[in-house]
């Protein structure tokens, strides 16, 4: 009677576990044995599972189940402090606070490779309930995928769990968008030199940190130029001077009338060239709050108006800009290297365009010059179309 032939296995072992089921154990590419992460009902099951994975050892794409144990904790803290240096002062702190009120309270302590979309899916509708806004969700969101965006990079894990994962939406507000003579009521209506501030931020379309980071040195009165080289931000009740959004510096050119009144402004002005423009009464960097309570809002009120924010001004600049010059001139003085984000967040309709074009296109339709520039159409194209395709 023959004897029962031995399989031949040349990857790997399997062994019988008293349960009845069947472990396999392989070599990674450092040759210690690592046992699969789960048992087999069978022996076949087991050497299957031994072949798929001696391919990704040769294909490379094994990843060491110990990496994937590291937990969400530990790997983020690693991550922050590999990225912090890249990044903005007031961004670290945003990072931090987001890890460690919304990140490791839930998913701190566990494993990265135990993660899955559901996972996150709960996690988020978990922020959900306890009332956090859109806003804060989302960012929270943003950091995890980060983070295990890295691990997938680093090798820790072979994808990352956050993926089609529904977030809440953003409530859809629009600016404010004030018409020039009512920005101009609102710089009338300031105190000195807070006036000066507005108006840089109306019609130079400063945002407000750059505003309050403005030193003597960065006027250039002869010119009429302001350079936008810092910005001024709180950080967890700290204030911090960093560099502009984006790191955009850029060059603006103001009105004359502004330049001269920031002239005489820069007269009276203690200090050298690093000094600030706009300090609190004892000499300070100005904070947001304060300064919005005491001046900003103050001035809005006088001028007649409300629901007036400093960014409204800046949303005002940008679609004013944009209206008579251009979208792309626009993002320069905004300080977008992006020309999406102009039209995205900025650039808005003015009141009464849509009627203008409606009036100019009748003339285009029927191929007429309206004296704006409209070209002559062409009435013999086979299509019936004027082909007077122009810009408003």
């Amino acid at each position: 009677m023959a004897g029962r032939r031995k399989s031949r296995r040349n990857f790997g072992r399997v062994r019988k576990l008293p349960s009845g089921r069947y472990q396999a154990r392989y070599p990674g590419p450092d040759g210690a044995l690592r046992p699969a992460d789960r048992t087999f009902a069978t022996t076949t099951d087991a050497d299957r599972w031994l072949a798929k994975k001696r391919i990704e050892i040769e294909e490379g794409r094994w990843l060491d189940p110990a990496e994937g144990q590291t937990t969400v904790r530990d790997w983020g803290a690693r991550w922050l402090a590999a990225v912090s240096p890249q990044l903005k002062h007031t961004t670290q702190a945003s990072y931090r606070s987001l890890i460690g009120s919304c990140i490791n309270p839930v998913l701190g302590d566990r494993e990265l490779s135990s993660l899955r979309p559901i996972t996150i899916t709960e996690w988020v509708a978990q922020m959900r309930t306890r009332g956090l806004s859109a806003s804060r969700i989302r960012q929270a969101y943003r950091v995890l995928s980060q983070i295990m965006a890295s691990a997938v990079d680093n090798d820790m894990v072979a994808q990352t769990p956050c993926r089609g994962v529904r977030l809440p939406r953003m409530p859809q507000t629009e600016p404010h968008i004030l018409t020039p003579i009512e920005a101009s009521r609102v710089v009338r209506s300031a105190d000195k030199p807070h006036d000066l501030l507005i108006a840089l931020l109306a019609f130079a379309g400063l945002r407000i940190g750059e505003a309050f980071a403005l030193r003597r040195v960065d006027i250039d009165v002869s010119s009429g130029l302001v350079l936008i080289d810092e910005n001024l931000a709180e950080a967890n009740g700290t204030l911090v001077f960093d560099t502009p959004k984006s790191h955009q510096k850029r060059l603006l050119r103001v009105a004359p009338s502004l330049a001269k009144r920031l002239g005489k402004y820069l007269e009276t002005l203690p200090g050298g060239g690093d000094a600030l423009l706009f300090t609190t009464p004892a000499g300070k960097p100005l904070r947001y709050n304060q300064w919005r309570k005491a001046y900003f809002d103050p001035a809005v009120s006088a001028a007649g108006l409300i629901d007036v924010t400093p960014h409204d001004l800046r949303a005002s600049h940008g679609t004013w800009v944009a209206d008579k010059y251009g979208v792309m001139t626009a993002a320069h003085r905004l300080g977008h290297s992006n020309a999406s984000v102009t039209t995205r967040h900025y650039a808005r309709p003015v009141a009464g365009r849509d009627d203008q074009v409606a009036e100019a296109s009748d003339s285009w339709f029927n191929g007429h010059d309206d004296g704006h520039g409209a070209r002559r159409g062409h009435d013999d194209d086979d299509d019936g179309s004027t082909g007077a395709l122009v810009p408003v």
